[in-house]
């Protein structure tokens, strides 16, 4: 039992003084003559006892009464917390794309936040936190709002950030008795995601009703002949065997063709589509079925019209990156040390500085300018390179700097098969070809670079070098038939491709929602430009750098929903995107919460919002006693009046 105001408690002293005048209260008796005192000796003894028990009563009766004054004053209250902490909920609702699955009432999402909203006291305050959104010491009817415009979004919350929130909230708060909800499906998650449970909370677990699921996983391209493409779509089956289900391809609204396709228990299905080359395709793929979700069965990508690189190679010996640099995919530029157009320069994505004796003060600043302003330099010494001058540049765009020359014979044999020039060339890592071999080499003290292709000696061969705003390469040894057959090596095709292609990201297929991605697009912007990305629905402008020669943009954040979506500079149309659902959404992978629990002593689960909500309203529920101890005092005044007036001495 607990008191609103304690303080009238020390009014219950003041019983002492009834106690005190009833012990010391003395009564005179006159003695009256009679005639025969024997006679009545018996009559006054019993007189005398009837008295003393009347008066013990009616002491009893006005110290109940008085006790029960003060204590109604002091209003004492039954509650597991005291009345000046207030109550206060934590929810934590996860609204992503899984949610949206049907249960045993309907969408799972749905009847999470109706079953809130009719559920929350006025008495109350709480905290909301969804993927997206964090809404902190809201009152019920604020709540209430909130919830019916709370959607399912491709946002997805880890359950280690929910927690840091909880103990956050509860570090902030004081004088506040904080009770935490966590409502999900639990997609996803692990026991890991479980690690600093250092506060109590309640889970409820959304549950599907469909355990199986037929999505969209990926997508990809391969030529088919000279005039068509075939279209690859992996469709991923999570469940029972399904056969005869339809899958159509469209350019925008254009259906372009239909088929059915079958897939095995618990298979993936390569499903594939021929079509023609066009300069922009805006494909959309469409499953029909009714699944556990929904989302997954579209899936869009993009065709854009080819954009080639601009690459310049400046050196002597530059026939065998012709042959690699071809005109379907480059801009290929070939230049003598004497014949180089400096006024190409800010055009190029990337620069081969190849076999340069010396690389004179006018190429260095071009050069260093170049590289500040996101272009990307390779150097490959000659047999007679002046070290100082590539220093001199190598100083320029703070990269480190080359030793003296070495004469050894040594065979190229390390690859880093992680290394993303390497990516999607080799299926396994090849150990048993024809190395390469070098005559001399520069060693080079490089800052932020990676390895890419070692010596025998562990001495590097390609190194990459991350510079604030571009990439540098820098290969140890000439290239030139004398000094070394690495260009007869098969190794030289994807370095030397790779390093073109990678210095402009062209826009892929596809991106993800809720991802970093980056994409290059080969414009110019004016000092007051800006570039947009935008479609019916939605306008934002993304994060966007811009270089000399191209402007790389950054989304994440936006968009949030799957579709096309258009880059405008101005009014001018650059391209068209496609952004898709993360498929982690679709995978029918839930936390055993039960598990869970075992493990955790301040972790508990509930069968549903609206029971969970009653629970913690009865809880947090006070129970006034003061009425009682009122009735008591009344009580008490009843009795004290009935022995004055029916108790006969």
């Amino acid at each position: 039992m607990q008191f609103k105001h304690p303080e009238f408690l020390y009014f219950l002293a003041l019983l002492i003084i009834p106690i005190l005048v009833h012990l010391f209260q003395l009564r005179r008796f006159k003695k009256v003559l009679f005639t025969n005192v024997a006679f009545l000796q018996k009559l006054v003894i019993e007189n005398r006892k009837s008295s003393r028990i009347k008066k013990w009563l009616i002491l009893a009766t006005r110290l109940l009464l008085l006790s029960a004054i003060v204590f109604a004053f002091s209003q004492p209250y039954f509650n597991n917390n005291s009345l000046d902490e207030k109550p206060h909920t934590f929810i934590y609702l996860d609204n992503s794309l899984s949610t949206s699955a049907k249960g045993e009432k309907g969408n799972l999402l749905q009847i999470a936040t109706q079953e809130l909203i009719e559920n929350t006291s006025e008495k109350e305050s709480y905290t909301l936190l969804t993927n997206s959104n964090f809404h902190q010491n809201i009152s019920s009817s604020e709540l209430k709002n909130i919830l019916l415009k709370t959607k399912n979004e491709a946002k997805k919350l880890n359950f280690n950030e929910v927690l840091l929130k909880i103990s956050s909230q509860k570090t902030n708060s004081t004088n506040t008795s904080h009770k935490n909800i966590l409502i999900s499906d639990f997609q996803n998650t692990y026991d890991n995601d479980f690690t600093n449970v250092n506060h109590s909370f309640s889970l409820i677990k959304l549950i599907p009703e469909q355990k199986n699921n037929l999505s969209i996983d990926s997508v990809y391209i391969n030529d088919s002949n000279s005039s068509n493409l075939n279209v690859n779509v992996v469709v991923k089956n999570q469940g029972e065997a399904k056969e005869n289900i339809p899958i159509a391809i469209y350019n925008n609204e254009k259906l372009i063709s239909k088929q059915t396709f079958s897939t095995e228990k618990d298979k993936n299905k390569t499903v594939t589509f021929s079509i023609q080359k066009t300069p922009d395709f805006s494909g959309k793929i469409e499953i029909t079925f009714s699944d556990t979700f929904s989302f997954d069965n579209k899936f869009f990508f993009t065709l854009n019209s080819e954009e080639k690189i601009n690459v310049l190679a400046i050196g002597n010996n530059n026939d065998f990156l012709s042959r690699i640099y071809t005109k379907n995919e480059f801009n290929f530029t070939s230049s003598t040390l004497q014949n180089t157009n400096y006024n190409s320069i800010e055009k190029q994505q990337l620069i081969l500085l190849n076999e340069l004796e010396k690389i004179p003060q006018t190429l260095v600043n071009s050069l260093a300018d170049f590289s500040k302003k996101g272009g990307g330099v390779v150097l490959i010494p000659s047999a007679q390179s002046d070290i100082n001058s590539y220093n001199l540049f190598l100083k320029n765009i703070s990269a480190g700097s080359i030793l003296p020359q070495k004469k050894d014979t040594l065979k190229i044999t390390n690859i880093n098969f992680n290394h993303p020039l390497f990516k999607n060339v080799f299926d396994k890592k090849v150990a048993n070809f024809q190395y390469p071999t070098s005559q001399i080499y520069y060693p080079a003290n490089l800052r932020n670079a990676s390895n890419v292709i070692s010596f025998e000696n562990n001495e590097k061969f390609v190194q990459q070098v991350n510079l604030k705003n571009s990439k540098l390469y820098w290969f140890a040894s000439p290239l030139n038939k004398t000094n070394n057959n690495f260009s007869n090596s098969p190794l030289v095709v994807p370095v030397f491709y790779n390093m073109g292609q990678q210095s402009l990201q062209f826009s892929q297929l596809y991106y993800t929602i809720d991802k970093t991605n980056i994409i290059d697009i080969n414009t110019q912007l004016g000092k007051d430009d800006v570039i947009s990305i935008q479609n019916t629905d939605v306008s934002f402008i993304p994060l966007q750098q811009t270089f000399q020669n191209k402007v790389s943009l950054t989304t994440k954040d936006q968009p949030t929903k799957a579709g096309f979506y258009t880059v405008f500079k101005e009014k001018d149309t650059l391209k068209t995107l496609a952004y898709n659902y993360s498929n982690k959404e679709s995978l029918l992978q839930f936390l055993d919460v039960e598990e869970l629990a075992n493990k955790h002593e301040n972790i508990s689960l509930s069968t549903s919002v609206e029971q969970t909500l009653q629970e913690i309203h009865k809880k947090n529920e006070v129970q006034w006693l003061w009425k009682w101890f009122l009735a008591l005092a009344i009580v008490s005044l009843l009795l004290e009046i009935l022995i004055l007036k029916y108790f006969k001495v």
